[in-house]
């Protein structure tokens, strides 16, 4: 064959992959104004819905300048709604973190009859309303029960206090521990922890040396998730927390707040806390997120 031929050959196969280039770019890609027009609906949505009700809550918080913002928070039913907060978020990250592991670990390394349904069960949370849950929880542990007339004749007292908080929030926050870690201790598999077996390591050691430095950043993934959705709760704390100021937490002081038509930078002061807590949430989202993919790809 002669060098002009495979030249030829060479051009011509050259400009059928030029051709197929651009029919499938042409196939895959949007015109410019319908890409245009997607993006600029995207904007101003999250403009609307997103942004400016964020901008609007920390204006508002700050239009008394930054003494009204820090009396407003310095008011003593803020800082107890505060406080009842942070406990409520502390106990939950840090029980859903410990039975989340257990669990995360028993579902994803382990085959046992019965497995489906353990995870149907955790999955309960995002099936069943807040308030609903709550009002579960008022049922079992309030008077009308006689596991709740024992704890009236013992002088225990979960509903309307603290426990009772603690509780409701543990479990509307459970699964996000779990839902995390299930997928990544799945993929990992028991090779790793076979092998460790295998060199003398016993269960304890195994589980610190080889199964939580795999599954850490997706744990903290997790526990982040959990502390959100903990500190934003307003359904189910509702229910139990009664209607003492002892047992608010931020949202249900917001509300009561709304319910008393308060006016000023009390409020919004408040709320700007969530929203900041919010912000570093998403902020230690992405970070953790890119981690994970990091991890990933190593």
């Amino acid at each position: 064959m002669s060098s002009d031929n495979r030249k030829k050959r060479r051009s011509s196969s050259d400009a059928e992959h030029k051709a197929h280039f651009h029919a499938v770019k042409r196939a895959t890609t949007e015109p410019f104004w319908a890409r245009a027009l997607l993006i600029g609906v995207a904007v101003v949505f999250l403009t609307f819905f997103l942004l400016l009700p964020l901008i609007c809550v920390f204006y508002e918080a700050l239009a008394d300048g930054f003494g009204g913002f820090a009396k407003a928070l310095s008011d003593k039913r803020a800082l107890n709604a505060m406080k009842m907060t942070a406990i409520a978020a502390f106990f939950s990250v840090l029980l859903n973190v410990i039975f989340g592991l257990a669990a995360a670990w028993c579902v994803g390394k382990f085959q046992f009859w019965g497995k489906g349904f353990l995870i149907s069960l955790i999955d309960l949370p995002f099936a069943v309303s807040p308030v609903i849950a709550g009002l579960l929880f008022v049922f079992l542990l309030g008077t009308q029960s006689a596991f709740g007339r024992w704890l009236a004749e013992n002088d225990v007292k979960i509903l309307f206090a603290t426990p009772g908080v603690v509780i409701a929030t543990i479990f509307v926050t459970f699964p996000f521990v779990v839902r995390e870690l299930i997928p990544v201790m799945q993929a990992q598999g028991t090779d790793e922890e076979q092998a460790a077996r295998l060199l003398g390591a016993r269960g304890w050691q195994i589980f610190w040396r080889v199964t939580l430095p795999n599954v850490k950043w997706a744990l903290l993934y997790g526990a982040i998730l959990c502390n959100a959705r903990a500190m934003g709760e307003f359904g189910a704390v509702l229910v139990v927390a009664g209607n003492s100021a002892k047992t608010n937490t931020i949202p249900l002081y917001i509300n009561e707040l709304h319910q008393s038509y308060s006016v000023g930078a009390a409020p919004f002061a408040v709320a700007s806390l969530l929203a900041a807590m919010a912000i570093l949430t998403l902020v230690a989202k992405a970070f953790l997120e890119w981690k994970i993919s990091r991890a990933n790809e190593e």
